[in-house]
C-alpha cells in the first residue's frame, strides 16, 4: 500500500490529515500517476449546444471540425464524447480532450487554424452556441481514484501508469487528503466569479474564474455487468444516482454547486454507450465535501452503492472513477459564444 500523493509531491503537513497514520482502508483502490516530467496536465471540455431544428446537423458538423482539429500536431492523448440535456431544453454535446503535458495544449490552442476556428465571426451566429471550458491544473491540484487498475477513465487515460493500492480512500475526507497541495493549503475559495459581456445570442463571453473553484468528474462503467448486479445497478442504483444529480441541476447554486451535468458517454452516430459521468463545478471543496459527506441525496447514492456491493458480496463488475481538481485562477480558461445565459459557469457568474 503507497500514498496517493506522488512521492516529490509530499512534503512535511501543516494541515491534518482527515485519516490516521497507521489507518487502513476496508478495500482496494488505486490512482492515476502522470509522468514525472510532467507539472501540468489540460482538461478541455469543448461543448456545442443546440435547439433549433437545423441545430443538431450544424452539431454535429461542428464536433467533426474539433475531431479534425484535435487530429493534428500535440493532439490530445485522449478524448471523449458526452451528451446532456441542460435544464433550458438544449441538447448539449461535449468533445473531452486530455493531455498529460499543459505545453502540448498551449500549442495546439496557439496553431493558427485552432485560434481562427474559435475567433471566426461565424462562431456568433447561426443555431449552435460553443464553449470551452478548460483546466490545466499543476499535478499539485487534482487527485483521481480509480475503482480497479482496469478502471482507467477521463485524466488516468494519459497518465503514464496506475499506482499500488493506496491508503488514503474508504472515508470521508479522502478526496482533500489525495489532494497534493492540501498538506499545507486549506484551499479556500476566494473571490467571485465574473463575467466581460452580457451574455445574450451572438455574444463572446469569458468568465474570469475565483481562487480554488472545484470541478469532480464522477463516473460508471457497467459494459461488463450482467445478471443480477446489471439489474440491481440499473434498477436500484441507477435512479437514485439520476435523483442526486437532479437536485444539483436545480437546487446546486443554493449549496455551491454553480451547474451539474450528469452525461452518457455516446459514439459518433450519438448512441448512448453504457459510460456515465457527473461533472459539476463547485464554488469550493469544502462545499463539494458537505454535499457528498451529508446531504440526503448523496448519501441516498452511497447508500445505493454500499447496498449493491454488500449484495454482490463485494465481488463486482461495476467499475467507479473520479478526477477532482482544485484550480487556481492561472489555471482555468471558460468562453461561450453564442449560448444562453444559463450555460455552465454564466449560470454560476
Amino acid at each position: 500500500m503507497e500514498s496517493a500523493i506522488p512521492t516529490q509531491l509530499r512534503c512535511p503537513r501543516t494541515r491534518p490529515a482527515r485519516a490516521s497514520e497507521d489507518y487502513v482502508p476496508p478495500y482496494p483502490a488505486f490512482v492515476a500517476r502522470i509522468k514525472d516530467s510532467a507539472t501540468q496536465v489540460a482538461m478541455a471540455y469543448f461543448g456545442v449546444q443546440y435547439r433549433a431544428p437545423g441545430g443538431k446537423q450544424a452539431a454535429l458538423d461542428c464536433i467533426a471540425t474539433w475531431k479534425t482539429l484535435l487530429g493534428g500536431s500535440d493532439a490530445p492523448g485522449h478524448q471523449d464524447l458526452a451528451h446532456y440535456v441542460d435544464d433550458a431544453g438544449f441538447d448539449n454535446l461535449l468533445l473531452i480532450a486530455y493531455w498529460d503535458d499543459v505545453t502540448a495544449y498551449r500549442r495546439w490552442d496557439a496553431r493558427p487554424d485552432t485560434s481562427a476556428w474559435w475567433n471566426h465571426p461565424d462562431r456568433l451566429k447561426g443555431d449552435i452556441g460553443c464553449y470551452r471550458e478548460v483546466l490545466s491544473p499543476r499535478l499539485a491540484n487534482f487527485e483521481t481514484l480509480i475503482s480497479t487498475p482496469d478502471s482507467r477513465h477521463g485524466v488516468a487515460l494519459v497518465a503514464e501508469k496506475v499506482s499500488e493500492p493506496i491508503q488514503e480512500h474508504g472515508y470521508w475526507g479522502g478526496m482533500r487528503d489525495r489532494l497534493p497541495s492540501s498538506q499545507t493549503d486549506a484551499l479556500r475559495a476566494e473571490g467571485k466569479l465574473s463575467l466581460d459581456a452580457k451574455p445574450a445570442p451572438g455574444a463572446r463571453v469569458r468568465v474570469a474564474p475565483h481562487e480554488n473553484l472545484t470541478l469532480i468528474r464522477s463516473g460508471q462503467d457497467w459494459t461488463q455487468t450482467q445478471g443480477n448486479e446489471r439489474d440491481i445497478y440499473l434498477g436500484e442504483v441507477e435512479p437514485v444516482l439520476r435523483e442526486g444529480m437532479g437536485f444539483l441541476n436545480a437546487n446546486g447554486p443554493s449549496i455551491g454547486c454553480y451547474v451539474n451535468r450528469y452525461m452518457r458517454h455516446v459514439d459518433d452516430k450519438l448512441q448512448p454507450t453504457e459510460l456515465s459521468f457527473g461533472m459539476s463545478y463547485w464554488r469550493s471543496l469544502e462545499q463539494l465535501e458537505r454535499w457528498a459527506e451529508s446531504h440526503p441525496t448523496h448519501v441516498a447514492i452511497f447508500g445505493g452503492f454500499m447496498s449493491m456491493v454488500q449484495k454482490m458480496n463485494f465481488d463486482l463488475k461495476l467499475r467507479l472513477y473520479h478526477e477532482v481538481t482544485v484550480a487556481k485562477t492561472d489555471e482555468q480558461f471558460f468562453e461561450y459564444l453564442n449560448c444562453h445565459p444559463a450555460t455552465g459557469l454564466l449560470r454560476g457568474a
